[in-house]
Formats: C-alpha cells, structure tokens, sequence
C-alpha cells in the first residue's frame, strides 16, 4: 500500500471519528504519528519533506495549537492530531491547511450560532452541537465541543493533497 494512501485513510479515520465523537482518541493519533515516523524512515513519505521540515512541521503543529488549548478554546486530542499531521506535511504547508481548517470551523461556529437561533432549524443546530458529553456524579464537567477542529484539519489536508501541491 502506497503511502500516500495510508495518510489519506488516516485523516478519513480522525475525520470520521471526531465528528462522531468530538473527539480524536490517543491511539489514532500515535497511529498516523508512527506511520508518518515510518514512511519518513523507509524512504516512502509521499510529499516529499525531508526529516527535518517534517520534525519543524510537528512541534510547529503541537506548539501552535498549544495555546489554543491552554485557553480553553480547543481539546488535547486537535492539538496531538496537529503534532502528528506536521510530520506528514511537513512546516511548509501547514500554514494553508490551518487556514482552510480554521474558514470551515467558522462557517461550522456560524452556522450552528444562526440555526440555534432560530425555532424551525434548531433541530440541525443540534446535529453540528455531536455527542452531549456524560457525566458521571463527581467528575468535572466540561464545555460540550462544538466544532470539530480535527476533522476539518484532515479535510483541509485531503484537499490539499489533492490541489495544493499541484504548483
């Protein structure tokens, strides 16, 4: 299997999961870490970065996304997938990816804002809310997770694969 392939069914995985779930769980982001760590070892990384640009691209990625999270304004499991994706794209293309992540997160954050507001579609307000979280009696609660930053990052990747490198 080409890996090229193996990253496509990789961000098709987290896209899947975190909008399910609002969530991107560890073991999937080790996954695409590890298969990234491999391909980039074996000589077969698909666009072409070296190790170099490929470890700048995952602490930019973790480092970035960081902050966000230490705000309150986005979960760990978007900041690791971020780290992992960096060593697929490497530090070149992860300023395009985060900026088509990032205009289809607001238009996700506005749409769901103006759905809510109104009674006849609040329905499809709540489809773009996920999963309520679970609590359980004595466990802190935490803010539901709206926007499914992940799953837009492997999106805007995908397109990118496909459009982006073409110049």
């Amino acid at each position: 299997m080409k890996a090229d392939v193996i990253l496509l069914l990789w961000l098709l995985l987290v896209t899947v999961y975190d909008f399910r779930e609002r969530r991107v769980p560890n073991w999937l982001v080790l996954a695409g870490a590890v298969m990234a760590l491999a391909a980039l070892a074996f000589g077969i990384q698909p666009l072409g970065i070296n190790w170099t640009f490929a470890l700048l691209g995952a602490g930019v990625g973790f480092g970035f996304l960081l902050l966000f999270y230490a705000f309150g304004l986005m979960g760990a499991g978007d900041v690791k997938f971020a780290g992992a994706l960096g060593l697929w794209v490497g530090l070149s293309a992860l300023a395009p990816i985060w900026i088509a992540a990032s205009l289809m997160a607001c238009i996700h954050s506005v749409l769901w804002l103006a759905l809510k507001r109104w009674p006849c579609f609040s329905r499809l307000a709540f489809l773009l809310v996920g999963p309520s979280p679970t609590f359980e009696s004595g466990a802190p609660t935490r803010r539901p997770r709206i926007v499914p930053y992940a799953a837009y990052l492997a999106l805007a990747t995908a397109a990118w694969m496909v459009w982006g490198r073409q110049s």
